[in-house]
């Protein structure tokens, strides 16, 4: 109790109030844009928060994250263009619900849905808070090193029939973090005589670069268009009514958004095609999925807004991200000094506590926001795409050279924003750097901290959780190799007949 109370009081103040409620509000209006994301905002609005209190910058793009999720399912349903990649699954009910003469419905089965999901993914994140304050203690240098380097095999292989393009990428990332002066040994690595690599290729370029200057290009670039979305009429709050019909589905998913969240690299896409599968496999109308369901709409919406807080589980009790925005948030632990991990629930568990509040309210003031302004926000989602392009490449240079004042900062961004848009057009993903990048920089350190302590090869693994953490790599890769296995002998057959086929002819 003494520990909530602390949370509060940090979180009960002024600044921290606006920095939820500007996060809050804006991270709905952003997923509502089509083109944009969460994504590039936060990459855009990191700079900005590594001058304000660390509460205050984590309550801001924690609002932005968990709330354009909320935002996206407005163009999914409406107009057949999900705000934001994750809203992608919500269209396949939404927008067949919209073409009956439906929208309110299933705009208010959105929102309900989502804050179902969002409150239940706090709750489990609070519930486990005593297990990770206990657990986190026992992760030591070899622990964590193995955890991130689960973290990063569990991000190349979610990758499906990108595999070897994602593991190349993931250690293009290890190496980017590779580059400038060892803060060992002090020794030039990859510089090559260059003096502004002497210093190292900044994260946040890289994340500028990748995700927002990439947009930007690929906004520019593409046909300008300007979507066009009919007012929504009805009352929304008619949706929670409905969802308890559902309830079941709408735990369920949610559970398997926490579940999912909590793994490195899985995430929301895994978690919504579970639970829409789930939901299609036990509804008594499994044939009206696709055609305007209202359980595959709640499985999907409950799902991927139950993943924000379970992501976090792995942030702060580790360290380690699971995906790219909280890999983003962790800079910002990083840049005051606070380190996310076993020492956070022992030094800093007020700064917990005052994050999983901020995460409560952040859904309490997204909801009240959309149940009042979602025929307001069908109006942005008429901006042209173009002026978005030029509004994101404009933010996000100003962002890369108030960093360090550094013209050299912005050609780097520049380079990777044209790296970025490159990989989009041959729909290869940019995640796996950003998360080498990170979990590449957690593994060097803690392997050289452990390295001393370790007389053979085998004390690495002599202990219980780094025992365990061992097995689970060798069974994920195990069974990553039992499917392509099976793909590949489910595959012969076919060959060999279209063979036989051809020599027949």
């Amino acid at each position: 109790m003494e520990n909530l109370l602390a949370g509060a009081e940090l979180l009960a103040r002024w600044d921290v109030l606006i920095a939820l409620l500007v996060g809050s509000i804006g991270g709905v209006i952003i997923g509502a844009i089509p083109g944009v994301g969460p994504a590039v905002a936060i990459a855009i609005l990191l700079p900005a928060t590594f001058s304000l209190d660390p509460i205050v910058g984590l309550t801001m793009l924690l609002g932005i994250y968990g709330s354009s999720m909320y935002g996206g399912a407005i163009p999914a349903v409406l107009i057949n263009t999900p705000g934001t990649a994750v809203n992608a699954l919500t269209s396949y009910d939404g927008y067949p619900m919209t073409k009956r003469g439906e929208a309110h419905r299933a705009v208010s089965l959105a929102y309900s849905a989502s804050f179902w999901g969002g409150i239940f993914g706090i709750l489990c994140l609070i519930l486990l808070s005593p297990v990770l304050a206990v657990i986190a203690p026992m992760f030591g240098s070899r622990e964590i090193f193995l955890a991130a380097l689960l973290g990063i095999i569990l991000v190349v292989l979610s990758h499906r029939g990108q595999i070897f393009a994602a593991g190349m990428l993931a250690m293009f990332g290890i190496f980017l973090n590779t580059v400038g002066l060892d803060a060992v040994t002090y020794t030039q690595r990859y510089t090559f005589g260059v003096s502004f690599l002497s210093s190292g290729i900044n994260l946040i370029v890289v994340v500028l670069g990748l995700f927002a200057l990439s947009q930007a290009f690929f906004l520019l670039t593409a046909p300008d268009d300007s979507p066009e979305a009919k007012p929504v009429t009805g009352r929304l709050t008619a949706g929670f009514k409905e969802l308890m019909r559902h309830k079941r589905v709408a735990t369920v998913a949610s559970g398997f958004g926490v579940i999912m969240g909590m793994i490195p690299g899985v995430g929301e896409f895994t978690a919504q095609f579970m639970s829409y599968t789930y939901a299609q496999k036990t509804s008594k109308d499994p044939d009206a999925f696709g055609k305007g369901s209202p359980e595959g709409l709640i499985a999907s919406e409950a799902a991927n807004n139950a993943v924000p807080a379970a992501a976090m589980i792995p942030l702060l009790a580790l360290g380690i991200p699971g995906e790219a925005l909280t890999a983003m948030m962790l800079s910002v632990f990083y840049v005051h000094n606070v380190i996310p991990g076993p020492q956070l629930f022992q030094n800093n568990i007020d700064l917990v506590y005052a994050l999983y509040i901020a995460l409560i309210l952040l859904n309490i003031v997204v909801i009240c926001f959309l149940m009042m302004s979602t025929n307001l926000l069908t109006r942005i989602i008429r901006v042209p795409t173009r002026f978005l392009g030029v509004l994101i490449l404009i933010l996000s240079f100003v962002g890369v050279y108030s960093l360090r004042n550094s013209l050299t900062d912005c050609m780097l961004a520049a380079g990777f924003g044209v790296l970025g848009m490159i990989l989009k057009r041959l729909n290869l993903p940019i995640v796996p750097i950003i998360l080498g990048m990170v979990l590449g920089g957690i593994m060097e350190v803690k392997l050289r901290s452990a390295l001393p302590r370790l007389k053979t090869p085998l004390d690495m693994i002599d202990r219980p959780i780094t025992f365990i953490l061992f097995l689970i790599i060798i069974l994920v890769l195990a069974m990553h190799i039992r499917t392509l296995i099976k793909e590949y002998r489910a595959h012969q057959p076919q060959e060999d007949h279209d063979l036989h086929d051809t020599q027949m002819r």
